[in-house]
């Protein structure tokens, strides 16, 4: 028996004291995703890149909102959501451990305020990512005017982007029209 304790002894602890000590994980361990609703634009990149769908958006534009919500209970932690995050609000952390006393409290939820459109005036993206849109393609811009006309388009629903394209190419419809008549006449008077 002493023999069989001065080995133990000798030898150390084989196993891990897991419950009772935190768990050492290495540096590019994959546990739950944690998500930044203050870098989150609602851009829904993450919803589709998500495999199982634990990630989903709702979009209610009567009240103005955009819901992003991820069920940790459909999550697989393949850290698709993290790659297709453009702004980097999603992140997996080393955090494995899911036990709750309810379903309910598998769930994260974040809403977002709509923008309206510049032209009609109703809701239809999220606010947030109307801005980073804007930002990104102000910083194209060649002038400060072009800026502003491209902070409008995007700005602007796609139903009125489509009642605007109409619009202009009816118009150039009829430039072109005139301008061939014009040209015509023009070689027939002597």
């Amino acid at each position: 028996m002493l023999k069989l304790l001065k080995e133990i002894f000798r030898t150390g602890e084989a196993t891990v004291q897991y419950p009772f000590a935190p768990l050492e994980v290495c540096k590019d361990f994959r546990g739950k995703p944690e998500h930044d609703a203050e870098l989150c634009v609602a851009c829904a990149a993450c919803t589709v890149a998500c495999p199982p769908n634990a990630i989903r958006m709702e979009t209610n534009t009567a009240a103005g909102t955009r819901t992003w919500s991820l069920n940790y209970g459909r999550c697989i932690f393949c850290g698709r959501c993290e790659e297709s995050c453009p702004t980097g609000a999603i992140r997996l952390s080393a955090d494995f451990e899911l036990a709750v006393g309810s379903k309910a409290d598998l769930t994260r939820k974040a809403v977002f305020t709509l923008a309206g459109c510049a032209c009609c005036g109703k809701p239809f993206a999220p606010a947030k990512e109307v801005d980073y849109v804007a930002r990104l393609l102000g910083q194209s811009a060649r002038d400060a005017e072009e800026a502003d006309r491209l902070r409008l388009t995007v700005s602007t629903c796609p139903e009125c982007k489509r009642k605007q394209d109409v619009h202009q190419v009816a118009r150039m419809g009829i430039d072109r029209q005139m301008n061939h008549r014009t040209d015509s006449e023009l070689e027939t008077t002597p």
